[in-house]
C-alpha cells in the first residue's frame, strides 16, 4: 500500500507526516538527505551569484546579504511556483529511470552524489560553476547508465535546456551592457557623490531581486529532484504531476541560505572582485540585466543557470566601460568549467550509477 496515499499529492503531506515517513524509509531518507546535500552545495556554487555585486561593492555585509537571499530565495520559490512551475516540470520530466523503482531510486542517489562531488571540488578552486546543469547532466548521466543508452533521455525537455544555455550567456551580456549604458546615459549629469548613494540603496533592491529569481529558478529546480526521489524511494514511478509543498519552499531557501553562509565567500569574490571591479552602479546594472533575463526565462519555463546569467551580465557591464575592464582570465576559467560541466558531471553521474549499482 502506497503510504501517501492513492492520487498522492505531496501538497496533502504534512511535514510531520513525511518526517514519520523517514523513519518508516530508510531509502526516502537517503534520497532525501543527499537531495539536501546538492541544496547545499547550491548554496555554496550558486547562490553568491545573487549578492556577490551588493557585497562586494559593500552596499551590504556578507551577513544581511545572505539573510536578505535567504528570504528572497524563499519568495522566489513560492511566488514563481504559484505563477508557472513548468521549470520544475521540465527537470522532473526530463529522464525517466524505467519502470523499477527501486533501481532508479539508487541510480537517483548516484546522480546526487556525483553531483556533491563535482560542485565541492568547483568550490574548492573557487570556480562559479552552474549547479543547474550539475544536475541536469549528473541526473542524464545515471539515467544513460540505468537504461543502457539514451533512451532514459527526454529530447523534448532536453532541447528547453540547451535553449537556456546560449540564451542565458548572451541576453545575460546584452542586458548586462544595455543596463549599465542605459544608467550611464541618465545620469550622465548627475552628482556622482549623490548617485552613488542612490545606487547604494538601489544595489540593495537589485540583490534582492537576484535572489528572488534564484529561488525562482533553481528552487523549482530542485524541489522537483526531491519530489522525484519522495516517489521513487515510495514506489511510485507514475507520477506524471504533482504540487509543490510550502514546508519544501522554507526547507529549501533554508539550506540553499545556510550553504551560502558555510562556503559563499570565495564564488564572491571570483564573481563580483576578481571578474570586475565594479562601482554601485555597475552593480546595479549588473543586477537589473541578470534579474530581467531570469523572470524572462522563469515566465517562459525555460530552465537556465542563475551562474550564467549574472556572471555574463557582470561581463556585459564591464565591457560597457573597455573590454580591458574585464579580467578574462578569470572569464576563460569558468567558461572552462562550464564547458566541462556536462560531459564531466554527466561521466562521473554514469561512473557511479554502475557503482552503486553493483554495490546496492
Amino acid at each position: 500500500m502506497n503510504p501517501f496515499g492513492e492520487g498522492f499529492l505531496l501538497m496533502d503531506i504534512s511535514f510531520t507526516s513525511f518526517l514519520n515517513q523517514l523513519v518508516a524509509n530508510p531509502l526516502l531518507a537517503v534520497t532525501s538527505l543527499l537531495t539536501l546535500a546538492v541544496i547545499l552545495v547550491n548554496g555554496w556554487t550558486d547562490a553568491p551569484n545573487a549578492i556577490a555585486t551588493c557585497v562586494s561593492t559593500r552596499a551590504m555585509t556578507p551577513r544581511a546579504a545572505i539573510l536578505m537571499a535567504a528570504v528572497f530565495n524563499f519568495l522566489g520559490v513560492l511566488i514563481m511556483t504559484l505563477i508557472n512551475s513548468t521549470v520544475a516540470m521540465t527537470i522532473y520530466n526530463m529522464v525517466d529511470f524505467g519502470g523499477n523503482t527501486s533501481d532508479a531510486s539508487v541510480a537517483l542517489c548516484a546522480a546526487l552524489f556525483a553531483i556533491v562531488v563535482w560542485a565541492t571540488a568547483a568550490w574548492k578552486f573557487g570556480i562559479p560553476t552552474s549547479e543547474s546543469h550539475a544536475l541536469i547532466a549528473g541526473l542524464s548521466g545515471a539515467a544513460i547508465a540505468l537504461q543502457g543508452g539514451i533512451s532514459g533521455i527526454n529530447p523534448d525537455e532536453w532541447v528547453k535546456v540547451i535553449i537556456g544555455l546560449v540564451l542565458s550567456v548572451l541576453l545575460g551580456f546584452i542586458t548586462g551592457y544595455i543596463s549599465a549604458k542605459g544608467v550611464e546615459g541618465v545620469c550622465k549629469h548627475m552628482d556622482r557623490r549623490k548617485t552613488n548613494k542612490v545606487f547604494k540603496h538601489a544595489q540593495r533592491f537589485g540583490g534582492a531581486a537576484m535572489a528572488f529569481m534564484h529561488g525562482a529558478q533553481d528552487g523549482q529546480k530542485f524541489m522537483s529532484v526531491f519530489l522525484l526521489g519522495v516517489f521513487l524511494s515510495s514506489g511510485r514511478g507514475d507520477v506524471t504531476s504533482f504540487a509543490i509543498p510550502i514546508w519544501l519552499m522554507v526547507l529549501c531557501s533554508i539550506v540553499m541560505a545556510l550553504g551560502t553562509s558555510i562556503g559563499g565567500y570565495r564564488i564572491i569574490k571570483s564573481v563580483g572582485m576578481d571578474m570586475v571591479r565594479l562601482s554601485t552602479y555597475q552593480g546595479f546594472a549588473a543586477d537589473l540585466g541578470a534579474a530581467s533575463c531570469l523572470l524572462l526565462f522563469s515566465l517562459t519555463g525555460i530552465p537556465v543557470s542563475t551562474t550564467h546569467t549574472k556572471t555574463s551580465a557582470i561581463m556585459g557591464v564591464g565591457a560597457s566601460k573597455r573590454l580591458s575592464a574585464v579580467n578574462w582570465g578569470i572569464v576563460k576559467e569558468m567558461s572552462l568549467a562550464w564547458i566541462l560541466t556536462f560531459p564531466g558531471c554527466g561521466l562521473l553521474g554514469y561512473l557511479m550509477t554502475k557503482l552503486f549499482m553493483l554495490i546496492f
